[in-house]
């Protein structure tokens, strides 16, 4: 995708809500983003999400990541990112030497082999503000373009081996990247100087759907039993009566799974699973979908809450809510994984238990099915959009 101005209008849009905030209240993007498939990496308030390597001491001020780069380090996303668009704004003085970091190593050595740096930097660094350290220094139109001690913005669209960075909408590198730099993680680098983060979102892109809006091609019922599963006039999926499944005939590993869902009822029951076995019900990692909450409380989900691992993590928040419909994007990256809903980070889980061919009993690094599940005889849900990518090895 091309960047343009129309877009920026677009995606700033969540920094003018910032103003208007409710304390305590999660800030979602706008229903034009999640739809367009984004999601959040920094929740304004928490490090929820991001894992420390080095030195350097990061906190969160005023809806910003700030460090003072007395020391060095990196501030990593614990999740591994594949193909994506991806943009934040950054504020630093002009002798800060950072950047931002992408397909990266936990601890990276070398910008040029096992991470791309992003660099914001002074104009007189080889790789001054928008250049891929190593690999390509930013156009000469960019030198002007970050004034020092301002919020900025950075953009990088990662297709495959096709690079693209943007300064303050004006794109600056493109560059064909070496076939071995294929995912990692988001890091946000120390070295010198004070630097600020916010507004950081993600777009995974190469998603296919998965569903065809027509019928249920790529899909089996042999495990429907008491559910039952039909495509409406509209293109949805929808579920009712249980217990039941329905699953995809192809098995994935590692991948980005979005779909949109709506609960057409009060504290109905489903969930998303994945690397499940062919044969039988429900056997394998589950991404809950259950929208109640304690005590009028979303930090206290009754049922491990819309968005957490069953049995083992429940979210953070209750994001969603019944009769609306809510988007939620599912990451597995090895023994690793992270759930969005409405772009918010809900779960955040490592699989740390032995090995096991059933991932109810414990770790399981091999392909399996998608399957959706029919809980109960008072099932009815929705289903839309649903779309995967799956993350190289």
């Amino acid at each position: 995708m091309r960047l343009d101005w129309c877009w920026l209008s677009i995606v700033f849009t969540f920094a003018v809500a910032i103003a208007n905030a409710v304390p305590g209240e999660p800030q979602l993007l706008s229903q034009e983003l999640l739809d367009a498939g984004w999601i959040e990496l920094f929740d304004g308030e928490t490090l929820y999400g991001w894992q420390r390597t080095g030195e350097t001491e990061w906190r969160v001020d005023d809806v910003a990541i700030v460090t003072s780069g007395d020391k060095p380090g990196w501030l990593m996303t614990t999740t591994e990112w594949a193909n994506f668009e991806l943009q934040l704004e950054f504020k630093a003085p002009a002798g800060t030497n950072s950047g931002v970091f992408l397909r990266s190593a936990l601890e990276p050595i070398d910008p040029t082999k096992d991470c791309c740096e992003l660099n914001i930097a002074p104009l007189d660094n080889p790789f001054p503000t928008g250049s891929l350290v190593g690999r390509r220094k930013a156009t000469p139109r960019a030198l002007a373009l970050a004034t020092p001690g301002e919020w900025h913005t950075l953009f990088a669209e990662f297709d495959g081996r096709g690079w693209e960075v943007a300064v303050d909408g004006h794109y600056v590198v493109k560059y064909l990247a070496p076939p071995s730099l294929a995912r990692g993680h988001i890091g946000l680098q120390a070295k010198e100087g004070e630097v600020a983060f916010r507004n950081i979102r993600l777009r995974p892109l190469g998603l296919e759907p998965l569903l065809n809006g027509k019928d249920l091609s790529g899909w089996t019922t042999a495990g429907a039993d008491g559910s039952k599963f039909e495509v409406t006039g509209d293109g949805e999926l929808h579920l009712t009566n249980g217990p039941g499944q329905i699953a995809t005939e192809k098995g994935f590993t590692d991948f980005v799974l979005q779909l949109q869902c709506k609960v057409n009822g009060d504290g109905l029951n489903s969930g998303v699973f994945f690397r499940t076995l062919p044969t039988g019900r429900w056997q394998g990692y589950e991404s809950q979908i259950n929208n109640r909450f304690l005590d009028g409380d979303r930090t206290r989900p009754a049922d491990f809450g819309t968005g957490g691992i069953y049995l083992r993590q429940p979210v953070r928040r209750v994001v969603a809510d019944d009769h609306q419909w809510f988007t939620k994007t599912i990451v597995a990256d090895g023994p690793h994984m992270a759930v969005w809903v409405n772009g918010y980070q809900v779960s955040d889980w490592t699989d740390d238990r032995p090995a096991a061919e059933n991932p109810r009993e414990g770790l399981r690094l091999g392909p399996g099915v998608i399957a959706i599940q029919g809980h109960d005889p008072t099932t009815d849900f929705l289903f839309r959009d649903v779309r995967i990518g799956e993350l190289p090895e």
